[in-house]
């Protein structure tokens, strides 16, 4: 092997620069792939080896360390009557989907649940929590039910007085507003925002998506604040016209 050396003077000073050619020995390498190649195939049967261990899903009652959950809804004196009449209805999807144990007690005019060995679910009381008290707020069984089918569903409930301090006549009328001629107005914002409103003497709740429950609470407070009927007509027609484009 021939080294050639060239020495260079700068500044007085003597630097010295080589250059040399190496060789690599092909056995070396030849055994470094061996080597990676045993290592991946050690690493594949010790996978295989190692499975990941299957257990079963846990039921509502197990996972609250054998604890049973309650639930207990009140049912306000204008809707004894028809949850008297739907109760069956309404113990259906409770008892057959969620699996829960439901009663109403007489004496304290409550609907009362709680979990059992056969409830697989662990949010299934709350949510036939937020069912049986979406029902006592107003809304049909048929809509409520939507509580149980659905996760992106929540209510939302807001006095008249929050958007604007009213009282007497005023107050009344600004309901007047909401709720329309022959509750025209009621139905427009649910068909355009696809939600589903009860109004209560002074109190308004709402039923839908998130998106949908604040465009409809927005056309609600406009009418309180006391925009005109067509005003909010107008804009619930665009609103339409824009989720029927987007759906």
């Amino acid at each position: 092997m021939e080294v050639e050396t060239d020495t260079t003077s700068s500044s007085g000073n003597d630097i010295t620069m080589s250059s040399s050619h190496t060789t690599i020995d092909p056995s070396i390498i030849q055994s470094r792939i061996l080597q990676s190649d045993s290592l991946a195939k050690q690493n594949l049967h010790q996978d295989e080896d190692s499975e990941m261990p299957t257990y079963p899903k846990l039921s509502a009652q197990d996972a609250s360390s054998g604890k049973t959950e309650y639930r207990r809804i009140r049912c306000p004196a204008h809707r004894y009557t028809p949850l008297r009449e739907s109760w069956e209805q309404i113990l259906t999807p409770l008892v057959e989907y969620l699996k829960l144990q439901v009663r109403f007690n007489t004496r304290t005019r409550s609907c009362e649940m709680k979990t059992s060995a056969h409830t697989l679910d662990t949010g299934s009381l709350q949510k036939g929590a937020d069912f049986v008290s979406a029902f006592m707020l107003g809304f049909e069984v048929q809509d409520a039910v939507a509580l149980l089918r659905l996760d992106d569903l929540y209510v939302e409930s807001f006095q008249v007085t929050d958007v604007k301090l009213l009282s007497g006549d005023h107050l009344s009328r600004a309901v007047g507003r909401v709720a329309g001629q022959d509750g025209k107005t009621r139905f427009a914002i649910e068909n355009a925002t696809r939600t589903r409103i009860v109004i209560a003497d002074t109190r308004i709740h709402m039923l839908g998506s998130y998106a949908n429950i604040r465009v409809a609470r927005n056309a609600i407070c406009d009418l309180v604040m006391g925009a005109p009927p067509g005003k909010v007509y107008n804009s619930m027609r665009n609103v339409a016209k824009r989720m029927n484009e987007r759906f």
